[in-house]
């Protein structure tokens, strides 16, 4: 039996805590909030996409940086065994749009809660409101713990941080300064899945407004880096939403990014200027704003007839072939330019951390130090948004925890 210590009461660090207690290990998980996965509470807008039911195939897909990395994660632990899991201590889940699975009840309470007594089950101890000052190395190996309250000595420690985004949830990169403090490369945490800012003011008169089913492709430098069918919403700096945040993981943040929504994907231009045809055949006598109502959300029209160079206020029937041509190739590519990004602290998640290269992927352990493993964000890995990020932090938390040896 070994002395484990896990630093960090997120998702990977409670995964990490059962599964190492599961093995007979005397386990203390520390977590410097009042309370456990309290950045979990408010994923998936409070409802907890907790994982994805895709594939495999589909998983790496969805992970733009270092998807070698998790086979092992993945293999030793995943969506099947967390959905399995979280199930059986007395969730039951359901699978949405996408592949996203929520809670039926569509509260990460209830998953904290049911996670919470897995821990208990598995007679890991849980030590809240205390904060970890440093891992205490020598001789190229973990020795113990200190924290706030006192010195916790151990065979091994898992570090599972989590990165910089929503500081208030107690993600403020503690973890990485362990690890820089080990001896380990860090790389520079930049914001993934981020809110836009556009160079554009007219989203601000649109703040609140989501659409749905439209295709949203991001130009990187000129070179289409993503493409897709989802949600977006318009707010008061630019564009968010799901769409969005994923193409902001795919596009270099240093490079000229353009945006291009198509707004009725199901159509061609062809099949779309048929539809707007009728739509003003029935419109005649109106302005072409009342004649575009029913293709349109009220408060988009001005701006798509603004984009396309037409007066709202024309008459229907005086759109000429060429104005009609340009509402249609306005509807099937609203452009947008992207002036920046909204701060780290708004990440969903984090880019960077400690470089993958000294992590085993197949324990999670340090390759420089020995007893010592990394789990979750504080990994220089994320994905798309979709439940990806959460089951890496499930999937590495399990298999560090899981892979401590007997003292």
């Amino acid at each position: 039996m070994a002395k484990a210590v896990v630093v960090g009461g997120g998702p990977a660090g409670m995964l990490a805590a059962a599964a190492a207690a599961q093995r007979g290990h005397e386990v203390t998980l520390v977590e410097k909030n009042e309370k456990l996965g309290k950045k979990l509470y408010i994923t998936g807008k409070g409802r907890c996409n907790l994982t994805n039911a895709a594939d495999f195939e589909a998983f790496f897909r969805n992970i733009p940086r270092n998807p070698k990395f998790l086979y092992s994660a993945f293999s030793a632990f995943g969506n099947a065994d967390l959905i399995a899991l979280v199930e059986s201590l007395g969730v039951p889940l359901k699978k949405e749009r996408g592949g996203r699975v929520f809670p039926v009840s569509d509260k990460s309470s209830d998953v904290i809660s049911a996670l919470a007594r897995h821990l208990k089950n598995c007679g890991a101890q849980v030590a809240l409101n205390t904060a970890v000052r440093s891992i205490d190395i020598k001789d190229g190996r973990v020795f113990g713990v200190r924290t706030e309250g006192g010195y916790l000595p151990c065979d091994a420690a898992v570090i599972a941080t989590g990165g910089v985004s929503y500081p208030l949830t107690g993600s403020t990169g503690d973890g990485y300064a362990f690890a820089r403090a080990a001896g380990h490369t860090v790389l520079p945490p930049k914001p993934a899945l981020i809110p836009m800012v556009t160079k554009e003011d007219w989203p601000k008169a649109l703040a609140g407004l989501t659409l749905k089913n439209v295709r949203l492709t991001a130009f990187s430098g000129k070179k289409a880096v993503f493409e897709e069918i989802g949600e977006m919403l318009f707010t008061h700096f630019g564009v968010s939403g799901p769409l969005v945040l994923s193409a902001s993981s795919l596009v270099r943040q240093d490079d000229e990014v353009e945006l291009s929504i198509d707004l009725k994907p199901g159509l061609t231009a062809q099949q779309l200027d048929a539809r707007v045809l009728r739509d003003f055949a029935a419109y005649a006598n109106k302005s072409v704003r009342n004649g575009m109502a029913d293709l349109l959300p009220q408060r988009l029209i001005p701006v798509v007839l603004s984009e396309a160079g037409v007066e709202e206020e024309k008459h229907v029937h005086q759109i000429t072939k060429e104005e009609r041509a340009a509402i249609v190739g306005t509807l099937k590519a609203l452009k947008l330019h992207v002036a920046g990004y909204r701060p780290i602290q708004e990440a969903i998640v984090t880019r960077g951390g400690v470089s993958v290269k000294e992590i085993n992927p197949s324990t999670m352990e340090s390759r420089l130090v020995k007893g010592l493993y990394f789990a979750g964000e504080v990994i220089d890995v994320d994905a798309l948004t979709g439940g990806f990020n959460l089951q890496i932090a499930f999937s590495t938390g399990y298999l560090a925890g899981s892979s401590i040896p007997g003292a």
